[in-house]
């Protein structure tokens, strides 16, 4: 009986360990050279080469500056508490505590983890004038910046959940 158990949970353990370790590397079709979550240099890669690495859906928004549909990410009603990385090299993103609920269709955030952990620029497509932002080390497309978010900032960082990599808190005993 003992040895059931002891199996069963070895199984239930192994299972779990392989989720995890698929969901996070469920955004690439070949290993990623580029990807980290400890060191923050600034990457050069090519769009060439981020094709052969990356699924197509995170190329297409990362890469070529596409949207995702609203209300259809995987973390826009997602409320754990964690940090957010860039999805395309592992970059630190944002704190799960600057998460806020939004109706806008994307998961959305109030600041930065770092002051450098994005960078902008100005985006003039669709007929509209917006401020796109970019993961800081890859320059991978996150999504947009608007002067409508909650205090302390007022900003509101708009992402599309395709970008971005969560990782949980480790849980306390």
């Amino acid at each position: 009986m003992k040895s059931i158990i002891v199996k069963t949970a070895l199984v239930f353990f192994l299972a779990v360990t392989a989720e995890r370790s698929f969901a996070q590397s469920g955004n690439f079709k070949a290993k990623n050279p580029y990807y980290s979550r400890t060191v923050t240099t600034p990457l050069k890669v090519s769009n060439a080469e981020w094709k052969k690495i990356l699924k197509p859906e995170l190329y297409q928004v990362a890469r070529e500056g596409a949207t995702e549909t609203a209300f259809t990410g995987k973390y826009y009603e997602f409320d754990e508490k964690g940090t957010y990385f860039c999805a395309v090299c592992g970059n630190p993103l944002f704190f799960s505590t600057s998460k806020f609920a939004t109706t806008c269709g994307w998961p959305s955030f109030y600041e930065p983890l770092r002051k450098n952990s994005v960078v902008y620029r100005k985006d003039t497509s669709h007929n509209m004038t917006r401020t796109e932002v970019l993961c800081g080390r890859c320059d991978s497309h996150l999504g947009h910046i608007f002067d409508d978010g909650p205090n302390p900032t007022g900003k509101r960082f708009c992402m599309n959940s395709v970008c971005l990599d969560f990782v949980p808190d480790a849980k306390k005993k």
